[in-house]
């Protein structure tokens, strides 16, 4: 099963918790075990499993980005002008692979899956292929 979801980022720089769709994801395809495969189609976005429980995660995450990869530097030659969302999708990357168990992503107490916007805002895309164990 393929399920592609949209979504609108509302800031330059931003972590969304899509959780709670990856796992409706899962549960409309009914799927008890196996894995779903969460990508990003976008070279200046990417996936990312990280903390749910303290917001000031996400803001540290992206203040370090933000210092090892400036949106001005004298050495970038992109002609868009977007190299550091580049680099930045780069060190998170383009997918995620979640166990199914129970017919539930198979996540650690604290963990969340996010889609990091990193030249908003933009209406993004991500899918989630479920796939069976077959069993």
């Amino acid at each position: 099963m393929l399920i592609t979801e949209t979504l609108r980022t509302s800031r330059h720089d931003d972590m969304i918790d899509i959780t709670r769709r990856v796992a409706a994801a899962i549960t409309e395809s009914g799927v008890q075990d196996g894995i779903a495969l969460v990508y990003c189609p976008h070279t200046t976005a990417g996936i990312t499993i990280q903390e749910n429980a303290d917001p000031d995660v996400k803001h540290d995450i992206l203040l370090r980005l933000n210092e090892v990869y400036p949106w001005e530097h004298p050495k970038y030659r992109h002609a868009e002008g977007n190299t550091a969302a580049h680099l930045k999708a780069l060190t998170t990357g383009t997918s995620q692979q979640i166990i199914i168990s129970g017919g539930r992503p198979l996540l650690g107490r604290w963990q969340g899956i996010y889609f990091c916007e990193f030249d908003g805002p933009r209406t993004r895309e991500f899918t989630v292929k479920i796939i069976s164990d077959g069993q």
